[in-house]
């Protein structure tokens, strides 16, 4: 595999603030689709091709679980991949692989439909708090697997084969969803996932799983039909543009003062709530036909409700405010006047890494592990940082690109797990961005 990927862990960003950011940006695909997309190519019985993967560190991770599983994988061309699982079989999923991605558990739904057994350890992934799997654990019992829970592993089996059911997720997860969509594709008989999730990134798994010759109905809603095939072929299909990457790169924009031109970002697909939300801070945008415009010089002003109740920015499952981009709107509401609350409704610890904001001079009220106050605006000033995971990495980074002088981001492993080549775009846009060995 030549995906190109730094991969050694001692690196960091020193990064010097100040500079507007401004050009032209092509976003990577994206991450959360592209991780069940290419576990789902497990599913068919011939080669599956994916465009517009993007290169980033968890991609390769999973690319080379499947290699691992027996899958022949091939990069055609750069950001595309081939992946043929017809001779991949059920083998133990290595545990130094499997610890570094969540989104490992992915293949334990088409291991388990279409060949009986999967075997996999704990994932590893952000941690930013519980991430319990019962969710996937019991929509795969449902469907007939026998789980064996050990204190470091899952194993998986169905020796007769899954079967359809009607199954009420226990909470509206992503991933479970899509492990359940990926078993029920190869199920005997029709299954029905209500409570299920529909982000993007789970519609695009759907619409692969179509292509390959299953049937999923309901797509984009929160109830699927899926209708078991006894297999599934090959396809071709292109993954669309990561709005969470588009979210981050419209913040940095307008609170670095640039205009910025995101190509191709579906701008009336994915991003009209967090047009609102970013409304609310006073940063706004326009669309020119796939494009999406960001202009120079924004007058940052938080928003009030009516009444001059202090507005809030809240995030919950889709089609609300995604909470990727939860760490994001906290700086970027640094830098715009007023008073507003963020409310992390969706993970316990995400927002505990604001402390390290406080230290570059953001006036922040941390009230608990879900919501922190933001008086803004603020100077921030360069420190010596080090990345918890990928989205605050990113916040991180946006942070420094506002300060003044110099900041050193270190373990920025984390960032670059979510957003590809991300110093050589941002030097491409104008930032002082520089990427040193420690």
């Amino acid at each position: 595999m030549n995906i190109s990927i730094p991969s050694d862990e001692h690196f960091a960003y020193v990064i010097r603030g100040g500079q507007p950011i401004q050009g032209r940006l092509i976003p990577g695909g994206n991450k959360n689709a592209a991780l069940p997309m290419l576990a789902a190519t497990l599913l068919a019985e011939g080669p599956v091709e994916l465009a517009n993967v993007p290169q980033i560190r968890d991609v390769a991770m999973m690319i080379e679980l499947l290699a691992e599983l027996g899958a022949e994988v091939e990069e055609t061309a750069p950001s595309a991949w081939t992946i043929d699982a017809s001779a991949a079989g059920p083998k133990p999923v290595p545990a130094h692989l499997a610890c570094e991605i969540r989104a490992s558990f992915l293949l334990a739904g088409p291991l388990v439909a279409r060949h009986g057994r999967a075997e996999l350890p704990r994932p590893g992934g952000d941690r930013i708090g519980r991430r319990p799997l019962d969710s996937h654990i019991h929509a795969l019992q449902t469907l007939g697997a026998e789980v064996e829970v050990g204190p470091d592993r899952y194993i998986l089996t169905a020796p007769r084969g899954l079967k359809g059911a009607d199954i009420f997720l226990h909470e509206m997860s992503v991933m479970a969803t899509e492990n359940t969509v990926m078993a029920a594709s190869l199920a005997s008989g029709t299954t029905v996932i209500r409570n299920a999730a529909s982000e993007p990134h789970v519609q695009e798994l759907c619409l692969l799983v179509n292509a390959m010759g299953g049937s999923v109905k309901g797509i984009g809603t929160n109830t699927l039909e899926v209708t078991g095939s006894p297999s599934l072929g090959s396809a071709s299909v292109k993954i669309g543009p990561d709005p969470v990457e588009v979210g981050s790169f419209i913040g940095l924009a307008a609170v670095t003062g640039g205009e910025l031109r995101i190509a191709d970002a579906e701008p009336e697909k994915h991003h009209r709530m967090t047009e609102l939300a970013f409304g609310r801070l006073g940063i706004s945008w326009r669309a020119e036909g796939n494009d999406i415009v960001v202009p120079a010089n924004q007058r940052l002003q938080i928003q009030d409700d009516f009444h001059g109740a202090i507005s809030k920015i809240d995030d919950g499952p889709w089609p609300a405010f995604p909470a990727d981009l939860t760490s994001i709107s906290v700086v970027l509401a640094t830098q715009a006047r007023g008073t507003i609350l963020i409310h992390e409704k969706m993970f316990e610890s995400r927002l505990f890494w604001v402390d390290r904001l406080i230290a570059m001079g953001a006036r922040i009220v941390l009230c608990d592990p879900h919501r922190a106050v933001v008086v803004g605006p603020s100077q921030l000033h360069g420190q010596n940082l080090a990345s918890p995971d990928i989205r605050a990495g990113m916040a991180l980074v946006i942070a420094a690109l506002v300060a003044e002088g110099e900041s050193v981001i270190h373990n920025i492993r984390q960032v670059e797990r979510g957003y590809q080549n991300l110093h050589r775009r941002l030097r491409d846009l104008g930032a002082d961005v520089e990427r040193i060995e420690e």
